[in-house]
Order: C-alpha cells, then structure tokens, then sequence
C-alpha cells in the first residue's frame, strides 16, 4: 500500500506493489489483545501514530496473517517492528 501510486484523479489505488517488512533483532513478540481484534488500524496509530501502516503487521507476519483483518485475532502472537525499523525500510 505504501508505494502503490494512486490514480490521477486521487479516487483509487493502481496496481498494489507489495514492500517487505524483514525480521529484525528489534522486532518484538507480542499477543494481540481482545481491544485490538480484527482492528490492526489502532494498533498501528497506537504505536506509530499512523492508521494507514496498519498492512505492515501482516508483510511482517506473513505465515501467521493471511488475512489482515479476520486472522488479527486475540490471543495471536505476532511480531511488531519497531518505529524506528519502519523508518529506515520505508522511509518514513
């Protein structure tokens, strides 16, 4: 989602360009909880202050988040970049 373009009139997204979001030593292990079920959206603006990087759980989570939204369920343990990785590989 971040490097799709959009179209000229800004109403919707080209083809999607998938971005890898690589392991690293930062990345921390974490269960989702019950107030974040199905919503990656507030767990992305509660750590990084931005809605929109909510797809980078799942580029994260690949073999665990097939679904983005439905398998964002609680009690699954997921991996979480931090900010600071997101900066450097996205640069935001």
């Amino acid at each position: 989602w971040f490097n799709t373009p959009q179209s000229s009139n800004g109403m919707y997204l080209d083809m999607w360009v998938p971005r890898n979001i690589p392991a690293y030593d930062t990345d921390r292990q974490w269960i989702i909880t019950a107030h974040y079920e199905t919503r990656p959206d507030l767990l992305a603006h509660d750590l990084y202050g931005d809605h929109m990087l909510w797809w980078v759980f799942q580029m994260r989570n690949l073999d665990i988040l097939n679904d983005p939204i439905n398998d964002f369920k609680s009690g699954t343990e997921i991996y979480l970049p931090q900010l600071e990785t997101l900066k450097t590989v996205l640069g935001i």
